[in-house]
């Protein structure tokens, strides 16, 4: 049987929104895939993740955030806050224990959403795959480097418009997605305890996450077991049939360790 489609309706009021859900019944450790900034659940790496649990029998369940794919909401009333909370919602929807696979921007939230569960007690993330993640992107990645031009951009109208690589239409950053995100920063406050084992895997040539960004990461995860695999030639998508073997490798691994 395949991938079952399924929804949730979080938040209330004003911001209340539907999250678009596609679930895989199976065993634990369950598989739960969190997503990059403007991707959806139906990705190359959403998409080998799904086929790696139906292949193993695995439970998987992966999302829209909302503003994303086929979720209700506007993406540029989007935050890491709003999408935090379309994915703990999401997570508390699964049973047992599950390995978050986070991509890019989806790597912040993997973490973030962690932290979240462990300080309520819930201890059912039992490994982190983080896929060139971009932890505290909305500072290191995007305000620290913007030109004075963006900046005053940033202030004046809220938002800053960047060329983007994989869609004809430019990245908008609203200035509510950089202030919230300065909400939810981790680095600088001395070890990120994850309370499970946690593995990297980043292209070696990926100019949106460079190398030297996971490196920052690397050093952060002191307290708990790290794998880091650097794909030499890799750039920050990891969507090439060998990069998903890879990535089908690492949670092999992990899900055996962790059954």
């Amino acid at each position: 049987m395949g991938a079952q489609e399924d929804s949730l309706m979080i938040g209330a009021g004003d911001v209340a929104r539907r999250i678009a859900i596609l679930r895989r019944s199976g065993q634990t450790p369950g598989l739960f895939w969190l997503g990059g900034f403007k991707s959806d659940m139906i990705g190359s790496k959403a998409e080998a993740l799904d086929a790696f649990g139906a292949e193993q029998g695995l439970a998987v369940t992966r999302f829209d955030y909302s503003g994303h794919g086929v979720s209700e909401g506007e993406f540029l009333d989007g935050s890491i806050s709003q999408w935090l909370e379309d994915a703990l919602g999401v997570f508390e929807t699964t049973s047992g224990p599950q390995i978050v696979t986070g991509s890019s921007m989806g790597g912040w939230l993997a973490l973030l959403l962690n932290q979240a569960l462990r300080a309520k007690g819930d201890s059912r993330v039992c490994g982190l795959v983080l896929i060139a993640p971009a932890v505290d992107m909305t500072e290191d990645l995007m305000r620290l480097t913007f030109s004075p031009e963006e900046l005053h951009d940033l202030h004046m109208k809220g938002r800053v418009e960047q060329p983007s690589d994989y869609a004809d239409e430019p990245y908008i950053l609203t200035e509510k997605l950089i202030s919230d995100g300065a909400k939810h920063l981790l680095f600088g406050k001395g070890s990120i305890v994850t309370g499970c084992p946690v593995h990297i895997l980043q292209g070696g040539q990926d100019t949106d996450v460079p190398p030297a960004h996971a490196l920052k990461l690397l050093a952060h995860l002191t307290q708990d077991p790290v794998g880091f695999t650097l794909i030499p030639d890799g750039d920050h998508r990891l969507s090439r049939v060998p990069d998903l073997e890879k990535l089908k490798d690492v949670i092999s691994r992990m899900s055996a360790d962790a059954g």
